[in-house]
């Protein structure tokens, strides 16, 4: 039997979504993603969808891999700044290091991931876990979701979500527990990402950009999928 999870930041900390043999198998919610992974307990594969692996200098070249896949959906994936950059005490000061290191500066919404990101990259430099970046959207747009289908946070996006995830063998339930307070996006995207975390385990995923860059510290670069 294979387990896997799918990982989600929320306002709130972290959402996971267990699958076993690519059914649902549970749901759950921590502050800290160590503390996740730990309640996860033994998987094959954890799909987290936040940056994983950050350069010294110079741009990810997964992101932009990943917005030409995405097409009208590329404003969903961020270009992510060096690692010194986040490491500042500020959004001006982070802006002003990203223009000398990567060539522009740092969106004010990039650098709202920077509290998860580091909690995240932290877990996976530990290399403590089975750590892979993915992203939902990509993930969706792999299972089959449309750009007409809608954006996640509208009636008609998450419907539409509910309906892939469930026709690739992902049904989930009404009472979602502990993660009820969990915007009901942020739980679809988890799912997703439990849906690649599967594929990754059954050596079927393929990473962005292929092969996937690598950091200073030795960590793989690249969006799986």
């Amino acid at each position: 039997m294979t387990t896997v999870a799918g990982v989600d930041a929320y306002r709130g900390g972290w959402v996971g979504v267990t699958l076993r043999d690519g059914a649902f198998a549970g749901i759950a919610v921590a502050g800290r993603l160590a503390d996740l992974v730990r309640d996860i307990g033994d998987a094959a594969a954890i799909g987290v969808d936040i940056p994983l692996g950050l350069t010294a200098a110079g741009t990810r070249g997964t992101d932009a891999a990943a917005r030409v896949l995405l097409g009208r959906r590329r404003s969903t994936v961020f270009e992510i700044a060096p690692r010194p950059c986040w490491e500042q005490p500020d959004h001006a000061a982070a802006s002003a290091l990203s223009r000398q290191l990567m060539g522009k500066g740092m969106s004010i919404q990039s650098w709202g991931l920077r509290a998860k990101l580091l909690d995240a990259n932290t877990v996976y430099d530990d290399d403590v876990a089975p750590l892979w970046e993915v992203h939902p959207e990509l993930s969706f747009q792999q299972m089959g979701l449309g750009f007409e289908d809608g954006t996640k946070k509208s009636w008609r996006g998450q419907r539409a979500r509910l309906r892939v995830l469930a026709a690739n063998g992902i049904e989930l339930p009404e009472d979602l527990g502990a993660a009820a307070q969990v915007p009901a996006d942020d739980v679809l995207d988890a799912a997703a990402a439990s849906w690649s975390a599967a594929r990754i385990a059954a050596g079927r995923a393929y990473s962005v950009p292929d092969p996937p860059q690598v950091d200073e510290r030795g960590r793989r670069i690249a969006i799986w999928c």
